[in-house]
């Protein structure tokens, strides 16, 4: 654990808004930011993020992609328009190029692939300059990133493994194994 707390506590504002669905996540996330010095508030969802964003807009935050009630670009995209200066991460489970872009473009400063870290989350939120924050000191394996991409396939295709065999180019009893087996770490 790097530690940022003084850095934090120099900031002239510390609000951060935390949005994802997965609340073991949004809570274990939101302690370890309190911890480090962010002054967080919680939204499970994007109608629930949005309206804190009107009430008062966090300098920082750090938004799940993809939500049950819709997408973390429209928090973003209120975000930029009510506080253009304030310092924007995605996560997703699901990380791919372009949805990456679609973040960047929106106003976010840096893409994370969940599961996280607290640690790498605040590098990102504290990174200033031109210069990217450094790479993540523990990035997911390249057999977690294939397990992400097949997840996310499969949900697209609405949880049908043969139009998602097909998508992938892969057989579908193998598709079956994949699935069945538990992520990768």
């Amino acid at each position: 654990m790097t530690d940022h707390s003084a850095e934090i506590q120099a900031l002239p504002d510390r609000s951060l808004l935390l949005l994802d669905d997965d609340a073991p996540l949004r809570t274990r996330l939101g302690r370890a930011l309190e911890q480090r010095g962010f002054e967080t508030v919680l939204a499970a969802g994007v109608a629930e993020a949005l309206a804190a964003v009107r009430t008062a807009p966090p300098a920082f935050a750090v938004l799940d992609m993809r939500l049950e009630d819709g997408t973390g670009l429209k928090v973003v995209e209120a975000l930029r328009d009510a506080r253009p200066d304030a310092r924007i991460i995605m996560l997703t489970g699901y990380g791919n190029i372009a949805t990456a872009v679609q973040a960047v473009k929106a106003g976010a400063v840096d893409y994370l692939s969940k599961p996280a870290d607290a640690d790498d989350v605040v590098r990102a939120l504290l990174a200033t300059g031109e210069a990217p924050p450094p790479p993540p000191e523990n990035p997911m394996s390249a057999d977690r990133v294939r397990w992400e991409h097949i997840q996310r396939v499969y949900e697209l295709c609405n949880h049908n493994v043969s139009e998602t065999a097909r998508r992938l180019n892969m057989h579908r009893r193998t598709l079956q194994r994949i699935l069945a087996k538990r992520a990768p770490r």
